[in-house]
């Protein structure tokens, strides 16, 4: 499946790289299932791919992600689950055997916070926002960003972030760890696909195994995103959530 709100791209001057591109950007790159469906596949598609040797996550002027498109949000919340592609998404995600550039210019929200936590270098221009209003919509956190969080932040940044819903600048998540550095707008683009061609170019194998090996410090992500779905999938279902969904739908409107 494609969508043609993800851009794939693989730049001829940048061997070796695969560019995940949200093209959304009229609505600051919301992600809807389609769009969940082809980052997975990609992703996959690139686990299996021997020219593809780093893969680069970016969005548009002003916007990363504004995180899960309401619409789609909406109807997850009748149906009671977080919803098979964002799943799928997120298993696609946690298990990339390549290495996970990303590059942040203005709004990270939700999902669009929380996938930076898989990457293994992110960069972000002074004007970004990170923020996951999570428990303000009554709902919890996900993408094992419960566990991922205080990991790479310690408890009190991350219960900030992930629990009090508290955005972070820019320079708030580099020094959190979440993000590897600023930069000015105008360079974003070239630093992440620099980063993420000079991956490229390293030695596979080693750069594989160096990888697995920090990477195995983390605990069990596919546990802790399937324990953070079920308490998703409860919420949605309970009333102070539909009282959330309906204070910020008006507020919306």
């Amino acid at each position: 499946m494609s969508d043609t709100h993800i851009l794939i791209e693989r730049p001829a001057e940048r061997p070796g790289v695969l560019v995940l591109r949200f093209n959304r950007p009229d609505k600051k790159n919301a992600i809807t299932r389609g769009m969940y469906q082809t980052l997975t596949d990609a992703i996959r598609a690139a686990n299996g791919d021997p020219d593809i040797r780093a893969i680069a996550f970016l969005g548009s002027p002003g916007a990363f992600s504004a995180g899960n498109d309401m619409a789609d949000f909406m109807a997850f919340a009748m149906g009671g689950s977080l919803g098979r592609e964002v799943l799928d998404f997120l298993d696609a995600l946690s298990n990339a055997e390549k290495p996970l550039v990303s590059g942040v210019d203005g709004l990270a929200i939700g999902i669009g916070t929380t996938i930076h936590l898989h990457c293994d270098m992110t960069f972000a221009t002074p004007r970004s926002l990170f923020r996951t209003p999570f428990v303000d919509l009554a709902l919890v956190p996900e993408a094992a960003s419960s566990l991922l969080g205080p990991l790479v932040m310690g408890h009190q940044r991350a219960f900030a972030m992930f629990a009090a819903g508290e955005g972070f600048s820019a320079e708030d998540a580099r020094d959190a760890g979440l993000i590897w550095q600023v930069v000015p707008e105008e360079e974003l683009e070239e630093k992440v696909l620099a980063a993420a061609a000079g991956l490229a170019a390293k030695p596979p194998q080693a750069l594989r195994i160096a990888r697995d090996l920090i990477r195995k410090g983390r605990p069990d992500v596919a546990g802790r995103i399937a324990e953070e779905a079920a308490h998703f999938s409860a919420q949605l279902k309970s009333a102070e959530a539909m009282a959330a969904f309906q204070k910020f739908m008006a507020r919306k409107g």
